[in-house]
């Protein structure tokens, strides 16, 4: 079968220790990305399988139109709000998708906080242009972090905060936010004004749904002091669009650190990047080696369930 692996950036599938169980296929690797129905059915084409990582490569009817051949898609991770799957389900392609990169997550929201609190990418960029202690951090035990959505990865930050010192709340999510937090003993800030007021450090861990999208707006973050962090490693379209820079020119929050935007990969024009209050990064929250061992050994093995005849994972069953 011809597979295809679409925006494998850093060339990682090859470097990972199942990829050598794909030997007996034709495998197609591309290491940069395209945004065009035109010019993402060329790369596809005659491809019976796609193996696709993370959310980089949307998957909607007008592409799978062009793409006659297409079987079968073996998704890194369970998320798949990218892939229309019941134009995939119309067409006959299974959708197969697991693995997780909770931890992997969690330790970089963490090192995020850490590296904006002590402004260390900035310092370590002015030392390089000759320039020494330009700024002044914060350290954290003592102050409150906020964890808005408090599953998996939220959970764990909340304990990398218990370890700091700080003193955790947590907001937003469904009602299960609630329910988690109060089985661990963490106080659940039900009014968003308050949650927003409080919080020295806000870190989002939700994730993308209908009624997520654009839940942040600009008045939660004009709430924030003006020594607050903002933190997101989840989802840039969780926070209203432009409402991000807009707070930050005005002073509210006054620093943000930030692994994810809405188009991706992003260009050195984009308007955070431009800020010294913000720490910018190209969406590595769960690039990791373990973590990619773990995603490219699942995603092999639904290809090889589905050649065998028993899709495994599978996300779009047809009806019974």
């Amino acid at each position: 079968m011809k597979i295809v692996i679409p925006d494998d950036y850093q060339d990682a599938a090859r470097q990972t220790g199942s990829f050598g169980r794909l030997s007996g296929h034709e495998v197609v690797i591309y290491h940069d990305t395209v945004k065009t129905i035109p010019e993402l059915a060329a790369r596809f084409s005659g491809a019976q399988v796609l193996l696709l990582i993370r959310e980089r490569t949307p998957i909607r009817e007008e592409l799978l139109k062009a793409l006659p051949d297409l079987r079968f898609i073996s998704q890194t991770g369970q998320g798949a709000g990218h892939i229309d799957l019941a134009a995939c389900a119309r067409r006959g392609i299974l959708v197969s998708g697991a693995g997780s990169g909770t931890l992997a997550t969690a330790e970089f929201a963490w090192a995020m906080i850490m590296a904006a609190r002590r402004h260390l990418a900035l310092e370590a960029q002015r030392l390089r242009q000759g320039r020494w202690q330009t700024s002044i951090g914060t350290v954290l035990k003592g102050r409150t972090l906020g964890i808005y959505g408090y599953g998996k990865i939220g959970q764990l930050v909340a304990r990398f905060g218990d370890a700091f010192g700080m003193k955790v709340v947590t907001g937003g999510g469904r009602a299960a936010t609630a329910e988690r937090a109060g089985r661990d003993g963490r106080p659940y800030i039900a009014e968003r004004e308050r949650f927003f007021e409080m919080c020295d450090v806000i870190s989002v861990h939700l994730r993308l749904l209908g009624a997520t999208r654009g839940l942040i707006t600009g008045a939660d973050l004009a709430r924030m002091k003006p020594d607050a962090l903002f933190v997101n490693t989840s989802r840039a379209e969780l926070v209203e669009p432009g409402a991000l820079e807009r707070a930050l020119r005005s002073g509210r929050p006054g620093f943000a650190a930030v692994d994810v935007y809405e188009e991706e990969p992003i260009g050195p024009d984009h308007p955070l990047l431009a800020m010294d209050n913000v720490l910018c990064t190209p969406h590595l929250g769960y690039v990791e080696t373990d973590t990619y061992e773990m995603f490219f050994g699942a995603a092999i093995e639904q290809i090889e369930a589905f050649v065998r005849g028993k899709p495994i994972n599978v996300l779009n069953p047809p009806p019974a």
